[in-house]
């Protein structure tokens, strides 16, 4: 397999669109799911900027939204050019192929380092960060072999396992996910570790601005990241309650390959991984065992997408439609509460057509009234 140095086709931002995608998912209550809603429904992220206040007000926001300014984004822009890194947006030739096709994907990555691993299919590696030397000498060996077989390594950059597996493959390539800035790593003491990858072969990604202190509740859009952009995830030492196994599910949601080392069952560090293997994840005693299950899946087609596939939507011009009226609004307000509910449900029982509910959601959402869930659904936020 030879497609480290292809790119797979996409239509590049213009600067100027650049800056108000940064504006856009920078300003308050914009998500990645409102982001795309947001371009869709107004067709330029320009467009949304300027309906940003109006849509919060609709949604009933108790403060005015805080919009970003044009002079954040060319600061942002600005330090991270400093940093010898980049915004690639989704739909951009270097935006991982695999990445875009999720739910939720962010519509800008900060990058810094070698982009072309991001155009070879990919392999995540994590477990552990009080890993056992046997562990650590394992996850090495599989990214190792995984990675002379042709594929990226994609890991957190944390202790232990992810540490053995970035380490192991920084000559064939490696991708570390970072949960803060790409000038915050963490832990510290891989700061090194960090510079011999986007000094090398490797990538360093992040949807978080620069300057961002890496908090708990950011570790899991770092595991959707690497979860994304694999092929294949395979767990080395994982306990029952660890951010791995979050890994390891949001793999399993987007239809990945889901890997997983046996371990002593008198090892806490191995009842997560155990239990995986219960529920139906492959064995996994030797990079073999990868390699083979992910042949079929690795065929270059895969990494080629059709001409126009996943570019921006930008500058598609919206379909007129009339604000929601009073009473559509109550219906879909009154309709909702803090229990998730599918977008489809709620279509169904107000009777109120698609276009109109998602754009009250939009509203509520922009409001800071409106909860998203991983699985699509959506809930009131509680009072």
């Amino acid at each position: 397999m030879d497609e480290r140095g292809a790119r797979t086709r996409g239509i590049a931002l213009t600067e100027r669109q650049r800056i108000a995608w940064l504006r856009l998912i920078r300003s308050d209550n914009v998500g990645p799911v409102t982001f795309r809603e947001l371009i869709n429904h107004f067709g330029s992220a320009e467009t949304a900027l300027e309906m940003l206040p109006e849509l919060s007000r609709r949604g009933g926001a108790s403060r005015a939204i805080r919009v970003a300014s044009r002079a954040e984004a060319e600061r942002e822009l600005d330090i991270a050019d400093r940093h010898g890194a980049a915004f690639v947006g989704i739909g951009e030739p270097d935006y991982p192929f695999l990445l875009r096709q999720i739910d939720g994907a962010p519509p800008l990555l900060a990058v810094k380092g070698n982009r072309a691993v991001a155009a070879a299919p990919a392999v995540g590696i994590v477990g552990a960060r009080n890993a056992s030397l046997s562990g650590t000498k394992f996850a090495g060996l599989l990214a190792r072999e995984i990675g002379r077989a042709g594929y990226t390594i994609i890991s957190g950059l944390a202790r232990g396992i992810d540490t053995a597996a970035h380490r192991a493959s920084l000559d064939t390539g490696t991708v570390a996910a970072m949960a803060g800035g790409l000038d915050k790593p963490y832990p510290p003491e891989n700061i090194g570790l960090l510079a011999e990858i986007t000094e090398g072969q490797g990538l360093a990604i992040s949807e978080m601005p620069f300057g961002w202190e890496p908090r708990a509740r950011d570790f899991p859009r770092r595991n959707r990241l690497i979860a994304g952009m694999s092929l294949g995830l395979v767990v080395v030492e994982a306990a029952v309650r660890s951010g791995s196994l979050i890994t390891a599910r949001n793999a399993a949601d987007f239809g990945r390959l889901v890997f997983a080392v046996p371990g002593s069952p008198l090892d806490p560090r191995c009842e997560g991984t155990n239990g995986l293997l219960k529920d139906g994840a492959t064995i996994t005693t030797t990079p073999e065992d990868v390699l083979e299950s992910l042949r079929p899946l690795s065929e270059p087609d895969l990494f080629t997408p059709r001409p126009g596939a996943d570019e921006p939507a930008e500058d598609t011009p919206p379909a007129l439609r009339l604000p929601p009226g009073d009473g559509e609004r109550a219906r879909i307000t009154d309709a909702l509460s803090q229990v998730p509910a599918e977008i489809d449900e709620i279509i169904r029982y107000t009777g109120i057509a698609a276009a109109t509910v998602y754009l009250v959601l939009l509203e509520l959402d922009l409001a800071g009234r409106l909860q998203r869930h991983a699985d699509g659904r959506v809930s009131m936020t509680p009072d």
